[in-house]
This record gives structure tokens, sequence and C-alpha cells, in this order.
């Protein structure tokens, strides 16, 4: 066997291995960073909620708190950011995001639509697609209450995120933040 023919054979063996791999993932950006809070800042703000907003709502709910946290696994925001990025790709949506609602559940809502019946009254968060306004147009079907004065409009085409879980809570003040 000639060293040409081994080289040869090498090269090609080599280059097949490379387009077997997978393509380069999408790097993620790391801007989130300037936004992150301490545990202990989190807290502050928990407080201040507790402090002023759910006493409002418990006051108005008879004394029975309202929830206070609610929950997504890394799994679930993971599968729903994929779904709004491709979403948004096949309808040519330009910089797209994600607007995060306060909701209640009427004590009659569908049963299918919470994580768990006993939810109905409580207070939760739904998740919902937006994309950079495409000019006045585009909201003008929104309800007041969903339109935004920034530049990202909600993107009614898409489904929103909500059945997170959350806590009703313990007939405590603000014992733990959890």
């Amino acid at each position: 066997m000639s060293p040409l023919f081994a080289v040869l054979i090498l090269s090609f063996c080599m280059l097949s291995c490379t387009r077997c791999s997978e393509p380069p993932k999408e790097p993620v950006s790391d801007s989130y960073k300037k936004r992150l809070i301490s545990y202990r800042e989190g807290r502050v703000l928990y407080d201040e909620y507790s402090r002023t907003n759910n006493m409002i709502l418990t006051k108005y709910r008879n004394g029975e708190p309202d929830s206070r946290w609610y929950w997504f696994s890394v799994e679930d925001l993971e599968g729903y950011i994929q779904y709004v990025k491709e979403t948004a790709k096949k309808q040519n949506l330009k910089n797209p995001g994600i607007r995060i609602y306060m909701g209640k559940y009427p004590i009659n809502h569908p049963k299918n639509k919470m994580a768990k019946p006993e939810y109905a009254g409580y207070q939760t968060i739904f998740l919902v697609p937006t994309s950079q306004n495409q000019g006045k147009d585009s909201t003008r079907v929104m309800s007041r209450m969903m339109r935004s004065s920034n530049e990202n409009t909600d993107v009614q085409s898409m489904q929103s995120l909500n059945m997170t879980n959350l806590a009703p809570p313990p007939k405590v003040s603000t014992a733990e933040m959890q």
C-alpha cells in the first residue's frame, strides 16, 4: 500500500466523520447576567409584596392568603422557549420574547385548564409570546390591558403557557420565601 493511498483513505475517513457530527448549536446569549439578583435582593422584593399587595389580597379574601409563588420546570420552560423561537421563525416575527401576565382562576374555571383543581380562585401567572411591533395595525384587536407601549406586542397566533404549580399559601405572613 502506498503512503499516498493511505493518506487519501485517512483523509476520506476524517472528512466523513466530520460530516456526521451534529451541527454547532446556536450560542446562548449571556445578556441575562446583567439582570441577575441575589437571593437576598429577591427576599426584599418578596417581603415588600407580602407587606403590601398580598395583605390587600388577604383582606379582600376574608383572611385567606392568595398564591405567592409559581413554579415551572426547567424542561417546560426550555420547551416553551423553543416553541416560541421556532414558531416566530416560521411566522417571520422579529425579536421574539415572552411577557409574564398576572391572572386569577375563576372559581368555576375548567379543572383541565389548571395544574390542580384546588387552584380555582387563586391568582396565577401565564406566559405570552411577544414580537417586535410591526406597526399600529398589529395591536388594534388586542384588549387595552394586553397592549404595551414598548417595542414588543403579544403574538395572538401562538399559545400561551399556564398550568403552573402555585402555592396556595399557608396561613402565615412571610416566614419563608418558598
